[in-house]
C-alpha cells in the first residue's frame, strides 16, 4: 500500500504531460522523457522500477493488440517486403552491430553478453514516430511500413534475445539451434494467434451482447500471449495476428461494439504510453547508480552504441532496402527512405528485456556487466527518443513528405456512398411497396441517404475559403447547436427532479450517438 501514491503521482503526473503536450503540439513521448528526467532529479521523488514481467504481460500485448486491430491487412500484405526487411533483417543485422560494438568497447564483456545487448538494442519502438507522422500527414504507406515493422519487430527482437541469453547463461544454444528457435517461434505465434482470432471472433458473433463482446476483446492479447508463451512460442507475433484477425472482420460486428471497442482502446493506449515513456525518464537516475563501474568509460560506450544503431538502420534502408529497387529501375524516393531510416527511436521493449536478464548463470556466477547493460539500454534508449523524437518532424518538413492520399481517398469515397446511397433506396422502394411505411417516412430515409451521398461528393470541390461554408457544414453546425439546447434541457428537467438520472443517461446517449455521427470525419 505504501507504494500507492507513488503508483498515483505516476498515473495522473503522466495524463497531465500528455495533455499539456498534446495542446502545445509536442509529441508526447518526447515530453514524457524530457519531464521524468527532470523530475527524477528532484530530491524525494520515489525510485520507479520497470518490472519486465509487468511490461511484457500488462503493457506490451494490449499495446500490440490495439495497434493491430487499427492496422490495414490488406495495406500491411501490400508491403510484406519492406516490412519485412525492416522488422526481422534489420532487427538481426542491428543486433550483431550492436553486438560487436559492445564486445570491442566494454572490458571483459563476453560475446554472448554483448550479443544479449545487442538484441536488446535491436527492436525500435514506432510510437513515437508514427505520432509525428500522424500529425504531419506522412504517406500512407510510410505509415504502413512504420506500423508494420513495430508489430512484428519485437517478436524477432525477444528470439533473438532468448538464444542470447540462453547462451551467455550456460544453456547452450548454437546457430543451428537459435534457427530452429527462431522458426518454431515465429510459426507456432502466427498459428496460434490466426486461432485464437478466429475462435474469438465467432464467441462474440455467437454471444449477440454488445458488452459482452467488448468484454471478451479485452482478454484477447493477455490470453493470446499467455497461451503463445507456455509453449515457447512468440507471444508477441500471436497478439499481433489475433489482433489483425479480428480487426479486419470487425466489419461483421455491431456497431455499437464497434464504437466501444475503438473508445477503450484509443483509452488503454493513452495511459499505457503516458505511463510508459514517463518511467523511462524516471528511471535514469537509478539505473546509473547501479553501475558500479566509472560512468565515463560507459558513456563513450553508449554514444558509440547510438551512433552505431543508428547508422546500421541507415545504411540498411539505402543499401538494402532502396540500392536493390534502384538498380532494378524502379525509381523509389529517397525522400521516403530517410524519413524511414530516422525513425529508429527505441523504447519499452528494450527496457522490459534489459530488466529481465537473468542474475545469475547457470553456475551460479553473477551474469557478466549485467549493470552495465542495462544502463548502456537506458542511454541508447533516452538518447534514441530525444534524437530522433526532437528532429524527425524537422526532417519531414524540411524533405517535404507529405501524404497525396486524401483526394484519391475522397475520390473513392464519393464513389462509394454514392453507390452505397442508390443501393439503400432501390431497397428503401423495395420495403415501401411491401409494407407502406406511416407519413413521410420514406421521404425522410431517402433525404438521410442523398445526404450522406452529397456530403462525400462536396469533399471534392473547392476549400470553404472559396466556396463558403457547404450545406452539409451548415446542417452540421445547426444541428449541433440545436443538441446542445436539447441537452441543456433535459438537464435542468433532472436538475429540477422532473426526470430520473436513468432516463436523462439513455436520452443523452441517443443525443450523443446522433452528435457523433455529425462529426464522424
Amino acid at each position: 500500500m505504501h507504494e500507492l501514491p507513488a503508483l498515483m503521482a505516476l498515473l495522473a503526473g503522466s495524463l497531465a504531460v500528455t495533455a499539456v503536450a498534446r495542446r502545445v503540439g509536442v509529441s508526447p513521448p518526447l515530453a514524457l522523457v524530457v519531464i521524468g528526467l527532470a523530475v527524477s532529479s528532484i530530491p524525494g521523488v520515489p525510485d520507479y522500477t520497470l518490472d519486465p514481467d509487468v511490461v511484457l504481460l500488462l503493457i506490451l500485448p494490449p499495446l500490440l493488440y490495439s495497434a493491430a486491430l487499427n492496422s490495414s491487412t490488406i495495406g500491411i500484405r501490400a508491403n510484406l517486403r519492406p516490412i519485412g526487411l525492416l522488422a526481422v533483417g534489420l532487427v538481426l543485422f542491428t543486433t550483431a552491430v550492436a553486438g560487436a560494438i559492445a564486445w570491442w568497447l566494454v572490458p571483459d564483456l563476453p560475446v554472448s553478453a554483448a550479443l544479449v545487448l545487442g538484441a536488446v538494442l535491436a527492436p525500435p519502438d514506432a510510437v513515437a514516430a508514427i505520432s509525428i507522422g500522424r500529425r504531419l500527414g506522412l504517406p500512407r504507406k510510410i505509415m504502413t511500413v512504420l506500423s508494420g515493422e513495430s508489430l512484428v519487430n519485437d517478436a524477432t527482437a525477444l528470439t533473438a534475445y532468448r538464444v542470447a541469453v540462453a547462451a551467455a547463461v550456460g544453456l547452450g544454444s548454437s546457430l543451428l539451434g537459435g534457427i530452429g528457435t527462431f522458426l518454431v517461434a515465429a510459426v507456432g505465434g502466427v498459428l496460434i494467434g490466426y486461432a485464437t482470432g478466429w475462435v474469438v471472433h465467432r464467441i462474440r458473433r455467437a454471444l449477440r451482447d454488445d458488452l459482452l463482446e467488448s468484454a471478451t476483446g479485452l482478454i484477447v492479447p493477455f490470453f493470446a500471449y499467455l497461451i503463445a508463451e507456455e509453449v515457447h512460442a512468440s507471444g508477441v507475433l500471436a497478439v499481433v495476428v489475433a489482433g489483425l484477425y479480428l480487426g479486419h472482420h470487425a466489419t461483421a460486428g455491431s456497431a455499437a461494439t464497434r464504437l466501444q471497442d475503438r473508445a477503450v482502446w484509443n483509452a488503454a493506449d493513452t495511459l499505457l504510453e503516458a505511463v510508459v515513456f514517463a518511467l523511462i525518464g524516471l528511471q535514469m537516475r537509478s539505473v546509473a547508480e547501479s553501475a558500479s563501474v566509472d560512468l565515463g568509460p560507459l558513456l563513450v560506450a553508449g554514444l558509440a552504441l547510438t551512433a552505431g544503431v543508428v547508422l546500421a538502420r541507415i545504411a540498411w534502408v539505402y543499401l538494402v532496402m532502396y540500392l536493390p529497387e534502384l538498380l532494378r529501375g524502379r525509381g523509389p524516393n529517397w525522400r521516403d527512405k530517410a524519413v524511414v531510416s530516422w525513425a529508429g527511436m527505441r523504447g519499452v521493449v528494450s527496457l522490459a528485456a534489459a530488466s529481465a536478464i537473468p542474475t545469475v548463470t547457470a553456475s551460479g556466477t553473477p551474469f557478466p556487466h549485467r549493470p552495465e547493460v542495462l544502463f548502456l539500454t537506458f542511454f541508447v534508449t533516452l538518447a534514441t527518443l530525444l534524437l530522433h523524437g526532437s528532429t524527425l518532424p524537422w526532417l519531414i518538413n524540411k524533405l517535404g513528405v507529405r501524404g497525396t492520399e486524401d483526394y484519391t481517398d475522397a475520390l473513392a469515397e464519393a464513389e462509394a456512398q454514392h453507390n452505397a446511397a442508390r443501393a439503400a433506396q432501390e431497397r428503401l422502394t423495395a420495403l415501401a411497396a411491401e409494407t407502406e411505411p406511416p407519413g413521410d417516412v420514406v421521404e425522410r430515409l431517402r433525404s438521410a441517404a442523398e445526404q450522406r451521398s452529397n456530403q462525400a461528393w462536396e469533399r471534392l470541390g473547392r476549400s470553404a475559403d472559396e466556396v463558403g461554408e457547404s450545406p452539409t457544414e451548415a446542417y452540421r453546425r445547426l444541428r449541433g447547436e440545436m443538441l446542445a439546447a436539447e441537452r441543456a434541457v433535459f438537464v435542468q428537467f433532472r436538475d429540477n427532479r422532473r426526470i430520473d438520472d436513468e432516463v436523462l443517461r439513455r436520452v443523452m446517449h441517443q443525443l450523443d450517438l446522433e452528435e457523433l455521427s455529425l462529426t464522424r470525419d
